[in-house]
């Protein structure tokens, strides 16, 4: 859907890359410029494959990789020169750090004015709290999303999911592809200014609404386990299972299919050590394994699912039916991943449209390639910025 749309991508990290990562899933040519020798951070944190992070790993492919030295005067030109025959630029600097460095959107804009540039940053470009450093437990802690995450104690738990990462760098995109439809529009293009906090703040717009009014704090509670048709059960072998029979025939089918037709009319009562209904939901689920309830739900039509790991989630038949992009991938790495190696080698494999997989980028792999098409440089020049460090 992307093919024909540039995108330069100054980011690092998680919450950029991912961004871009789902343009170019989509069939953007993404360019990804990398600071020389050792290119994005990502590359070097946390568990590794063959010297590369994983995190950098899971979230670049179908990229190219330029090597550009931002320090030097030369290299900050030869970036502004690459941005410029883009149709989107991103990046995650501090506020003025990319006007600093000559590649901001008022000094792009004068060359390019059609272009879709997006600041990612934690706390956007304005505020009192716009200059400040930040990770993705502190986005969210202050967006209040922390404050839905606690254990039964009411301490808040810390996830292991980087919803501020990645529901940003999502919010990103979508800004990113309503832009182009606004260029195709009008032929004029569009500053945005994401922040990861803000992205945040934004799912909790019902918690808000119904904060004001009620009083309660923590979204819609007959979403939140209180109800026990809408609750996760433990089962035999203390995995665990999601009941949301939310819809009176949904549990009905429960009841019926459990043989307790006694049970229906309990449908929206609450979860408490006081409902005698609720305890004996609990204990039967208890009787049966997982696996068990899993066979169970493709027989009774009652909005029962396994509660998965990762691991489990790969092996899933929704998940092998459909050969979902992410999974594939990843099953599908050869000597990166210590996976599915039976096809020989690399095997990327295709998204959902057909477009064939290329793995992550080495830093620096597609410098040459980039710079003799996209900017025409000679190959005596190239030879020169390397002896000199730029690229």
């Amino acid at each position: 859907m992307l093919n024909g749309i540039r995108v330069v991508d100054f980011s690092r990290y998680l919450p950029g890359p991912y961004a871009a990562l789902r343009l170019a899933d989509m069939g953007a040519e993404v360019i990804q410029v990398e600071q020389p020798p050792f290119g994005d951070p990502a590359r070097l944190v946390g568990d590794q494959s063959k010297g590369t992070g994983l995190i950098y790993l899971a979230n670049n492919r179908n990229k190219k990789s330029v090597t550009i030295n931002l320090k030097e005067t030369e290299g900050r030109q030869l970036a502004f020169q690459l941005a410029c025959r883009a149709d989107v630029v991103i990046e995650s600097f501090r506020p003025k750090v990319a006007a600093a460095l000559g590649i901001g959107y008022e000094e792009l804009s004068r060359e390019r004015p059609e272009l879709v540039y997006c600041s990612l940053t934690g706390y956007g470009q304005t505020g009192p709290l716009s200059d400040l450093a930040g990770h993705d437990l502190n986005f969210q802690a202050l967006s209040g999303l922390l404050s839905q995450l606690k254990d039964e104690e009411g301490r808040p738990v810390q996830p292991g999911v980087q919803f501020g990462d990645l529901i940003g760098g999502i919010a990103a995109s979508e800004a990113i592809l309503a832009a182009l439809v606004k260029r195709g529009l009008t032929g004029k293009g569009t500053y945005l200014d994401i922040s990861l906090t803000d992205a945040l703040i934004g799912l909790l717009n019902t918690h808000t609404l119904i904060r004001e009014v009620t009083g309660y704090t923590d979204g819609v509670p007959e979403l939140g386990g209180e109800l026990i048709s809408y609750r996760i059960y433990e089962t035999r072998d203390q995995k665990f299972v999601g009941l949301a029979a939310l819809e009176e025939k949904f549990w009905q089918n429960f009841c019926r299919g459990v043989g307790r037709e006694d049970w229906i009319a309990a449908h929206v009562s609450r979860a408490t050590s006081e409902n005698p209904v609720y305890l004996q939901v609990k204990e039967l689920f208890q009787s049966r394994t997982q696996a068990e309830w899993s066979q169970f739900s493709h027989k009774v039509d009652c909005c029962l699912t396994p509660v998965l790991e990762i691991g489990e989630v790969i092996q899933h038949p929704h998940v092998q039916a459909k050969v979902l992009a992410f999974v594939r991938h990843t099953q599908r790495w050869g000597d990166l991943i210590q996976t599915d190696t039976s096809a020989g080698g690399y095997d990327p494999g295709r998204s959902t449209s057909g477009m064939a997989f290329a793995p992550p980028p080495a830093a620096g792999e597609h410098t040459e390639e980039v710079f003799r098409s996209v900017l025409s440089v000679a190959s005596e020049q190239m030879t020169d910025w390397k002896r000199r460090g730029m690229i």
